[in-house]
């Protein structure tokens, strides 16, 4: 169990936050264990067709079997509109000392993966977040972020109505509050009493806690990330449509590109298929993109287009 204690001044200083990268880090864990997180299984679904094009040496080498991530990758957010390409830009001025012991907390010993010319190994694992990032969570992070946004909006009215101990003790079945001593109990042995001593405590609702989560450095700022409200309804649709309605919708050619397009493709790729011109199939993509159909991204030369979410509302008939 780990205890944070306390002083009033430290209640009144509560805040919470939300960390586009320390989602991505959480979010590993799913790729690791993606039993353990039935709630996000349509989103496992949804990112299949991507995950190949994905550097995994490099992200699964930052979580280990026990769901544990590095603490780097769980930066405590440093303000309510921080934004992945900053916290992006802030992993290239991490110090090697940090990473090393960051990954020996995880695995014991640092992954292969992170050997070598430091440059190169902070290089490799921007790019490697990064193209996660584009590919598996910017195309839906609006509807995640919505979730945690109306998670930290509810507990807010709690705390006005209620009291701040009333949202601390609500966190999860894992937390506890007694008016000092705030207890989360982990799955894990790990047990410290560490006072909050006015560095200030954040809490960080998150789509990848089933418990509670903290940062594995007992140096680190204390942050406490927990499951957001409301991910049941995440990924719920309506009803599936008509095939033929969707086809009257949009025409027989863009309908076929739609159903498609399950998988990441070019335009030329896509030209080639339907023996079109890639200037007709660019214009069809271009007009389903703009209706939020579907999502595009670049991979090395080439774009990449494949459907959202709504557009795999329209397909599944």
């Amino acid at each position: 169990m780990i205890r944070y204690r306390l002083e009033p001044s430290d209640v009144s200083a509560i805040r919470f936050g939300i960390s586009p990268l320390s989602e991505l880090g959480l979010g590993l864990r799913a790729f690791r264990a993606p039993e353990r997180y039935p709630l996000q299984q349509p989103w496992l679904d949804r990112i299949a067709a991507v995950r190949p094009l994905l550097d995994d040496e490099v992200l699964l080498g930052l979580v280990d079997e026990r769901r544990w991530v590095a603490d780097f990758v769980n930066p405590r957010p440093a303000s309510p509109l921080t934004s992945i390409d900053e916290e992006l830009r802030a992993l290239g001025r991490l110090p090697r000392a940090r990473m090393l012991a960051d990954l020996e907390r995880v695995h014991g010993t640092v992954p292969r993966v992170f050997t070598g010319r430091y440059e190169s190994v902070v290089e490799r694992l921007q790019h490697a977040l990064s193209t996660a990032w584009e590919l598996c969570f910017a195309p839906h992070w609006a509807r995640m972020r919505a979730v945690l946004q109306a998670d930290v909006s509810h507990r807010a009215r709690i705390a006005s109505h209620e009291g701040i101990g009333t949202v601390l003790g609500g966190l999860s079945e894992a937390v506890t509050y007694d008016g000092t001593h705030l207890d989360v109990r982990l799955t894990s042995s790990v047990a410290r009493d560490r006072p909050i001593d006015g560095e200030g405590l954040t809490l960080v609702p998150s789509m990848f806690v089933v418990r509670a989560s903290l940062p594995i450095d007992d140096e680190l700022p204390p942050t406490v990330m927990y499951p957001a409200r409301g991910q049941g309804a995440m990924w719920s649709t309506s009803d599936h449509p008509d095939a033929g309605s969707v086809r009257d919708l949009l025409g027989a050619t863009r309908a076929a590109l739609l159903d498609a397009l399950g998988e990441p493709a070019s335009s030329t790729d896509l030209a080639l298929r339907f023996g079109v011109s890639t200037s007709a199939v660019n214009q069809h993509l271009r007009v389903m993109e703009r209706g939020g159909l579907l999502n595009r991204s670049r991979y090395g030369r080439a774009v990449l287009y494949y459907r959202s979410a709504v557009g795999d509302a329209l397909t599944r008939t």
